[in-house]
């Protein structure tokens, strides 16, 4: 089918994106940060850090299979039924929604950013407060809030994320989302690439590898933000940190727009090459 002026417009600004990130050039604190990492985990026996990945995947994949089957988010995909039935009365399933206008869909999906960027913000500050139970599940919280918010993204461009194809390629946009700058063209690609195991039926059939050494850089700006924040809690002003707040609520703010625009970017390109190709 072929897309209209909107949605051509649109895929060329993606386009553009994708190109500013194969462009990017990391520098040299990047670079160093990159050799400081490697060589800590060079320390460690090899069998030591498989199972320390492998467990990280394996918690990453039951705390997405725990979000997806909650009833809070099978409330929100309901929501998400609801509002495409506001454009169209005749939705009754999540993949009818690609049948609305695309305009419509990123309304949609731009109400579910809105939204958890609002409870990633209000999370960090009430990590900022310095309390050791927030600063202790700060992490946890937001791998809920991001990973949440991916599948609700897909869900409002119709991609139902109950298969297990659908499933792990909602946690790899996730994964691919909270990488490195420089790291995330790569990422990309290999998204786009194991697009064609979708096609096979209902099984994920790619690598189910998640996590490695590139992406724990993430987990450790979380742990030295936790370290400033119990640094700057005693800076009250009228008896509030302020400061510890501040960096606590911009921090977790900046972190859900990286991953909901790197998220919103792929479903929109997915949706779009794939209705170009019917």
């Amino acid at each position: 089918m072929p897309l209209t002026e909107r949605e051509l417009k649109v895929l060329q600004e993606i386009l553009e994106w994708k190109d500013q990130l194969s462009q990017y050039e990391a520098n040299d604190f990047e670079l160093t940060f990159d050799k400081y990492l490697d060589k800590s985990f060079a320390l460690l026996p090899e069998r030591v850090q498989d199972q320390f990945f492998s467990m990280l995947d394996s918690w990453l994949f039951h705390l997405h299979s725990m979000i997806q089957g909650s009833q809070l988010q099978m409330d929100a995909k309901e929501r998400i039924i609801t509002a495409g039935r506001i454009f169209d009365s005749g939705i009754s399933k999540i993949e009818e929604l690609r049948s609305l206008p695309f305009d419509q869909l990123q309304y949609i999906a731009e109400q579910q950013i809105s939204r958890h960027r609002t409870y990633s913000f209000v999370q960090g500050g009430l990590t900022g407060t310095g309390g050791s139970l927030l600063l202790g599940s700060d992490i946890p919280a937001m791998a809920v809030i991001n990973l949440r918010v991916v599948q609700l993204i897909a869900l409002s461009y119709g991609f139902e994320v109950n298969t297990p194809f659908e499933m792990m390629t909602s946690l790899k946009v996730f994964h691919s989302a909270s990488l490195p700058t420089r790291i995330q063209n790569k990422a990309w690609e290999e998204l786009f690439s194991e697009l064609q195991f979708a096609n096979n039926g209902y099984f994920y059939e790619g690598n189910e590898e998640i996590t490695d050494i590139s992406w724990m850089e993430q987990p450790i700006k979380q742990i030295f933000k936790a370290i400033v924040i119990a640094m700057f809690k005693k800076k009250t002003m009228k008896g509030i940190p302020i400061i510890s707040i501040g960096i606590g609520a911009s921090s977790n703010y900046l972190f859900t727009r990286k991953i909901t625009d790197f998220a919103h970017k792929y479903y929109q390109m997915r949706y779009l090459v794939e209705k170009k190709g019917d």
